[in-house]
Order: C-alpha cells, then sequence, then structure tokens
C-alpha cells in the first residue's frame, strides 16, 4: 500500500522546498508531490499539519541508548534497544561503537551485527570500532590496557564480511601506513582519533587513506601556531569528514564556529558519541566497572573526566542552529546529508528524493523538537 505524507514542509537534504506530499512505497520514497496533488487510489493519508519533514539523522558514533551500551550488551536485542533510544530524537541510521575492548569482545559485537544486518534490523547500517590502536596519550575513558599494535587478529576482524559498513577509529602514529592503505582498500571507513599523531604524521595516514577524524578537537592534539596537530591537519584537509560533538561540554561554541568556517563546506558532521543514558530514565552506567553519570546533559567519571555523552541528535541540531547561530537548513545537513556521504550511502539515505530509503523525521519548527519518525516507510510516534 502507497503511504502518502500530507501537508509538511519538506526539507529535501538541500533546501525547504514548501508544503508537499511525499509518497511511500515498499520502504522508499517514490515520488514528492504538489501539496494539494491528487493521490493514488487507495493510499494511507498521514497529515502531517504543516510541521516540516526532514531526513533522518544519521549518526555515525553511538556508544549506547536507551539505558543499553554496545559494550556491555552484544546482542541483537542490545543493537534494538539502542537504535529505539535515538530513534526518538530523530535518529534513524546509527552505527553501533565498540569502545576499545578485548579481541574477543570485540568478535561478539561482530558476530551482532552480522546477525542485525542479516535480520535488517531497522536503524542500523554497520559497526564502528573506536580502538584499540589508540594513544595512551590521548586515551580519555579508554582503558589502554586493552591498547593493542595492529595485527593480524585486528584485521581479521575489521575485514570480517557481513557487518555493513565498518569504520575504525585509530591512532595513525600507531599503525603502519600500509596498514591504512589495506583496510581502506578493503573499503574500511579508517579515522582518526584518540592520536598524538603530528601534522606530519596525519599527512602521512591522509596519503594511506585516511577517510576522517572522529571527534574533533577532542582526545587529538591541538593547533598551535607552530604545530597544526591533529586538529590543525583535519580543518586544513578538504577531503576528509570530521565529526564534532556540539553539547556545550565537548567544543566551545566558539570553536565549534571556527571550525565549521574553517573546514571545506559538507565535512563537518555532528555525531553524538552517546551512552546509553541518552533516551534511557537511569542516567547512571558502568563502563569496565567504573560508574558514569550524566548531569545536566554531561556524562562524565566521579572524577570528572568526560566520558561520551548524554547528547541526542534532534539536541546536536538545535544547539548547533541556536547556539552556534548557523542556519536551520545547515544543521539538518550536519545531521544527515553530510554523514550519508562520509557513509557512502547519500544514494540511500540523507535526502528526501524518489529512490531514497524513506527514512525521514518530523520536526516541530518552533521548538525543533521530533514529533514522528519513519524507517522504511514505517512510522512511529516520538516518546517523551
Amino acid at each position: 500500500m502507497v503511504l502518502a505524507l500530507r501537508n509538511a514542509e519538506v526539507f529535501d537534504g538541500d533546501e525547504i522546498v514548501g508544503r508537499r506530499t511525499v509518497l511511500i512505497d515498499a520502504g522508499r520514497i517514490s515520488s514528492i508531490l504538489a501539496s494539494d496533488a491528487a493521490l493514488p487510489d487507495g493510499a494511507e493519508i498521514e497529515d502531517l499539519n504543516g510541521h516540516l519533514l526532514v531526513p533522518g539523522f544519521v549518526d555515525v558514533q553511538v556508544n549506547g541508548g536507551g539505558g543499553v551500551m554496545f559494550n556491555n550488551d552484544r546482542t541483537v536485542e542490545g543493537l534494538r534497544t539502542i537504535v529505539e533510544g535515538h530513534r526518538r530524537f530523530g535518529t534513524t541510521t546509527l552505527m553501533p561503537t565498540l569502545i576499545t575492548d578485548t579481541p574477543a569482545i570485540m568478535r561478539e559485537a561482530a558476530d551482532a551485527m552480522r546477525a542485525a544486518i542479516a535480520q535488517r534490523l531497522p536503524g542500523v547500517r554497520g559497526i564502528h570500532f573506536e580502538g584499540p590502536c589508540l594513544s595512551p596519550e590521548r586515551k580519555g575513558v579508554h582503558r589502554p590496557d586493552y591498547f593493542l599494535p595492529y595485527g593480524a587478529e585486528l584485521e581479521e576482524i575489521y575485514n570480517a564480511p557481513g557487518m555493513g559498513k565498518v569504520m575504525v577509529t585509530l591512532a595513525p602514529e600507531r599503525v603502519e601506513p600500509t596498514a591504512i592503505s589495506s583496510l581502506a582498500g578493503h573499503g574500511v571507513l579508517v579515522c582518526a582519533g584518540h592520536t598524538a599523531a603530528s601534522y606530519e604524521q596525519i599527512g602521512t595516514g591522509l596519503k594511506a587513506g585516511l577517510r576522517g577524524f572522529t571527534h574533533l578537537f577532542n582526545a587529538m592534539s591541538p593547533m598551535n601556531s607552530r604545530e597544526p596537530g591533529v586538529v590543525g591537519a583535519a580543518l586544513d584537509d578538504a577531503e576528509t569528514w570530521c565529526g564534532m560533538i556540539v553539547d556545550g561540554y565537548h567544543v566551545h561554541d566558539a570553536t565549534a564556529r571556527v571550525a565549521v568556517h574553517a573546514k571545506a563546506r559538507g565535512k563537518i558532521m555532528l555525531v553524538t558519541d552517546a551512552m546509553g543514558t541518552v533516551g534511557a530514565a537511569d542516567k547512571s552506567f558502568t563502563l569496565y566497572g567504573t560508574e558514569i553519570v550524566a548531569s545536566n546533559g554531561r556524562c562524565a567519571t566521579r572524577d570528572g573526566t568526560l566520558a561520551g555523552s548524554d547528547l541526542d541528535m534532534m539536541s546536536a541540531v538545535r544547539n548547533t542552529h541556536r547556539r552556534l547561530g548557523l542556519p536551520l537548513v545547515e544543521a539538518l545537513r550536519m545531521a544527515s546529508l553530510y554523514p550519508a556521504e562520509f557513509l557512502g550511502l547519500s544514494d540511500r539515505i540523507g535526502r528526501i528524493a524518489p529512490g531514497h530509503d524513506a527514512d525521514l523525521a518530523l520536526v516541530d519548527q518552533e521548538t525543533l523538537q521530533v514529533r514522528r519518525t519513519w524507517i522504511g516507510g514505517s512510522g512511529q510516534d516520538a516518546v517523551a
């Protein structure tokens, strides 16, 4: 049956095109019509009451949600809970992220993702391994005793088939360029993060195939006047993408604005780095046996070390628009189109266009709150 989403202001991924009707058939967008156009016989109609219909958000760094941490629950049901925890905030595609852990845990996470992909679990397109080839100097909340040199075991885990898109965060100074080239050649999206690399070392990694930078500014060598560091290399390069956590805690608003203006347009994408507290009533959890508490939107250990975030993607869009002062349409692109392009999936998600998957979010333009989402054309009201 054709579903007609009628009477919506449509943001198609590039611009707000005005009041339109979006037709969905078999989980994909079949056409976009004038709001008053005749509909196919028997179409199911949903009146969207003039709210803003946008491409569903795409988050490439999600450690948990709905009370579940991926490190702690490496099952398809755990992944389903994480998706539901974020869906109410407009995220319709996410990359479940495994924080540095043992190879055995990594294999279990990979198995869970393979099963989820085989079952076509709505909302997941692949997996993000954040570690374990990271720098002890920029470890953040990661356990340095779990850090490993790159070798055959990790190569096998990263390159195994059936996991959808695979993203790996590593410290380029701790991995040979030939290994980065090999991963990139197998389609792995290799990003620099938790790294103390120099500008020159990042340059070598870029030539080898780095595709992006994980949570820009955080856990990486800063940009100084005579040593650009990882941050300088990231902003200087026009081809790679940078994830950025816009929650007011990880990056100062002024710093975030400067980054957006410095980086090539379309290459900064919003990420949440969310922990299990997003979409959950319980605002505390454990990682590596250590308690982490979310308070006023800030996730940290008892000693104050930042540990991921309590940020959802709609809040990230709202912060980018209201706090950074970027146009709403650019904030929306940073949450949907740009990460879709990073993943190599912009022919399927990130736009409202014929042939694209019907992954959508309905946003109240006054409050910038999500009212309803669709994944593969299946709708669900947002739950406060």
